[in-house]
């Protein structure tokens, strides 16, 4: 049921027909995120994303909105470190329209310079709120600390100071050097067929076949290791730690995907049980994976009281190090997988969730890739392999870890980073 259709100039066609569903979920992807911008620039992706729904050569935005409503039709777009994505999701019989303006938002975009002032002060707005949300700063903190002087680093948002700077020319030369037709997928999963699709599609992706290299200019990135504290004064102290994991391409990614939900990746994990159930030191406590296409991250969060963040740092170290040490049984990596197939499947219920995967998966490995393959993959991983992955990425010296709210440097325990 899946099928795939390149066109002469590189756009990628690709649908996944689900027969038992109604709806069908539409997602136009370019291969491009907040990593690909220089500094001055940075959130000029994500400025794109909200100006593509401001009105097109064919529509004002309150067309779109009237269109997509008359349909029952739900749509919304996203940008992230790789890529952006603009998709919807509509009954089958409406697939067509919802095709013809999810293409219009993303290809003729007009960029009105009034507009452009208008939504400008929206993401000020954005950025304003994630600042005085610590448990999401916390997150942009840590991966500028984590990710020094790379712009997979940056913020997708940008800062105050980029975004104030980003011109209608800057945008315009911004999409002619990075949104080439190699770079874009057009994928559709639920009730859609692919000869319909494409022949709906192709003529309005026939786009100039733009440059050769489809990755210009990105380089991998290097972590840093160390201690960024920044003092605010907040109720608690947030808290992220964590050190290099496996990319979105490596091999280890199941292996790792198990030790993230053994740690802190659900409510029998071992932080959460320890550091909240136990100990009553926290409210919020989990570990999380961000991984990329040529490099990963595992972190802990937690949040707690200025007074518990060193018994709760000592309490990390305490856990990462039973587990460096060979504590694992057989039972727990059972229950790690069997948590993991359950998430799989469950997700695959989704149309949406179909078409991003199937995006990721052609960005990442220019193919198809079944969940019977994923759970195959999970149930081969053993517990020494678990143990050895949780000592490489907690090493000594190559752990980060920051912190916002009212705490000072001087006031940490360091070591809570020593985990070998």
């Amino acid at each position: 049921m899946y099928r795939k259709t390149v066109l002469d100039n590189g756009v990628r066609i690709i649908s996944e027909r689900l027969e038992h569903l109604r709806s069908v979920s539409l997602g136009i992807w370019v291969n491009r995120g907040s990593r690909d911008e220089e500094g001055p620039e940075n959130g000029i992706s994500h400025f794109i994303e909200h100006m593509s729904f401001k009105g097109t050569r064919n529509r004002t935005s309150l067309q779109i909105a009237k269109e997509l409503d008359a349909i029952g039709g739900l749509s919304n777009a996203f940008t992230g470190k790789e890529n952006t994505c603009f998709h919807g999701r509509v009954l089958g019989k409406h697939f067509t329209l919802l095709s013809d303006i999810l293409s219009d938002i993303f290809l003729n975009p007009t960029f009105d310079l009034d507009d452009m002032e208008r939504e400008r002060q929206v993401i000020f707005q954005e950025i304003n709120m994630m600042e005085d949300a610590p448990d999401d700063n916390i997150h942009v903190l840590f991966n500028h600390f984590f990710w020094l002087s790379h712009p997979i680093g940056m913020s997708v948002l940008g800062t105050g100071q980029t975004v104030s700077t980003i011109g209608k020319e800057t945008i315009l030369r911004y999409v002619r050097k990075f949104y080439a037709p190699g770079e874009i997928l057009v994928v559709a999963a639920g009730n859609v067929d692919h000869e319909s699709m494409v022949s709906c599609l192709a003529p309005l992706f026939e786009l100039p076949s733009g440059q050769d290299d489809p990755n210009p200019g990105r380089t991998a990135p290097r972590s840093n290791a160390g201690v960024s504290v920044h003092f605010k004064d907040l109720e608690q102290v947030h808290i992220c730690l964590g050190g290099e994991a496996p990319s979105q391409a490596s091999n280890r990614r199941f292996t790792c995907s198990i030790f993230n939900t053994i740690l802190g990746g659900n409510m029998s994990s071992r932080l959460f049980q320890e550091i909240r159930e136990n100990r009553g030191l926290a409210y919020s406590v989990y570990s999380f994976l961000s991984a990329y296409i040529d490099a990963g991250l595992l972190g802990v969060y937690v949040a707690t009281d200025h007074r518990n963040v060193n018994p709760a740092l000592e309490t990390i170290q305490r856990e990462v190090r039973k587990i460096c040490s060979g504590d694992l049984s057989e039972s727990d990596l059972a229950a790690a997988k069997e948590h993991l197939t359950g998430g799989i499947y469950l997700a695959s219920e989704s149309a949406d969730n179909r078409m991003m995967r199937i995006a990721r998966n052609e960005f990442v490995f220019e193919k198809y890739v079944s969940h019977e393959e994923l759970v195959s993959n999970l149930e081969q991983v053993t517990v020494d392999e678990v143990v050895e992955i949780a000592q490489d990425i907690f090493r000594d010296g190559k752990v980060s870890l920051a912190t916002l709210g009212p705490m000072r440097e001087e006031d940490l325990d360091k070591g809570c980073l020593q985990f070998n």
